[in-house]
């Protein structure tokens, strides 16, 4: 398994946010969590105030999954969904222009024809779709590997961002993401398992069953070993991406469940690297919450959301961007006389 040298955020940065946060015209401790993430920012940046966040960037990690058929979805949405990505109508491309945000598509693993699409939207393919992981792995030796360089070298040719986003689009993920989370933690599948596009009842049901027999389907033995056999090729990117977003000290805002499973294995691959994300919000998903709770994060905002994307972390750039604006701007109470 590779090994990677993690920066660790600057703590004289941080102690110097905290000291003129508390010095700030107001009550010590009064805007919370606004706070709290000044101080992170500030050591990301190692800068007291942290750099405006202008920059923001979102790159959708897509990919099919052959344990689709649980969804409420076909998978065919999956390559549908890429092309309303690329013509700016989905909603992580809406809501992203409202922050002004940019919103980069990758095709890792869609079972389509692509003839028509951009050279760099299918740039860092490594196959199309995965197998059903009630049955067998979802990727074959090596590909595992492949796909995490991929999201390294996408996140290496976008590391001039302030802020950097994973976003994700696959039809059946979450039952993969619920497989993964479950392996990784030792839980079993009827506590990680949720609705997903919108299942119940004896969907869900059939959904824990395939998260079930996927787990006791054969043992594993590392993170890379994981995605070969619950995972997939865009989770295994997305882990990648989080890899070298923080070897190279970019913060990153955490979406829903893809990004968090994603977070997960790659914490195990890189420890350490945890430092330099942030949970974007709290997704429906019971295995978001798990994954976050091992990871130690907290999410910014909680709106119910289930979308995935990039769509609900989007939502947490202007609290970042207060954040950052209270302690570069508001006033110090040595300065009231």
């Amino acid at each position: 398994m590779p090994s990677f040298a993690i920066p660790v955020p600057d703590a004289a940065a941080r102690a110097a946010a905290l000291e003129r946060l508390d010095g700030l015209v107001k009550p010590v401790g009064s805007l919370g969590r606004l706070e709290e993430l000044a101080a992170w920012l500030s050591a990301a940046h190692g800068a007291v105030p942290p750099r405006p966040l202008d920059d923001v960037r979102v790159v959708v990690f897509a990919g099919d999954h052959g344990v689709s058929a649980q969804s409420a979805y076909p998978r065919e949405v999956t390559a549908a969904m890429v092309r309303v990505f690329l013509a700016g109508r989905s909603g992580v491309t809406v809501l992203a222009a409202q922050v002004g945000a940019s919103v980069r598509v990758a095709d890792i693993a869609v079972d389509w024809d692509a003839a028509d699409v951009p050279g760099e939207v299918t740039a860092h393919k490594i196959r199309r779709g995965s197998g059903a992981i009630d049955v067998e792995d979802a990727l074959a030796q090596g590909e595992a590997l492949a796909a995490f360089e991929a999201g390294r070298a996408i996140a290496a040719s976008e590391s001039t961002a302030d802020v950097l986003i994973p976003g994700d689009m696959g039809i059946g993920n979450t039952t993969v993401c619920a497989a993964v989370v479950a392996s990784a933690l030792g839980l079993p599948a009827a506590e990680v398992v949720g609705a997903g596009t919108g299942v119940s009842g004896e969907a869900l049901e059939r959904k824990t069953s395939v998260v079930a027999a996927a787990l006791a389907r054969r043992p594993v033995t590392d993170p890379f070993d994981r995605l070969t056999a619950l995972g997939s090729a865009c989770l295994a990117a997305t882990a990648g991406f989080l890899v070298e977003a923080a070897v190279r000290g970019i913060p990153v805002l955490l979406d829903g469940i893809f990004s968090a499973t994603a977070a997960l294995v790659a914490r195990d691959i890189a420890p350490g690297a945890e430092q330099w994300w942030l949970a974007g919000h709290r997704s429906t998903e019971p295995a978001q919450a798990f994954a976050l709770k091992a990871l130690g994060l907290t999410p910014i905002l909680d709106l119910g959301l289930r979308l995935g994307e990039g769509s609900g972390a989007v939502q947490a750039v202007p609290t970042l961007r207060a954040a950052r604006a209270v302690i570069a701007e508001m006033g110090l109470l040595a300065d009231l006389g």
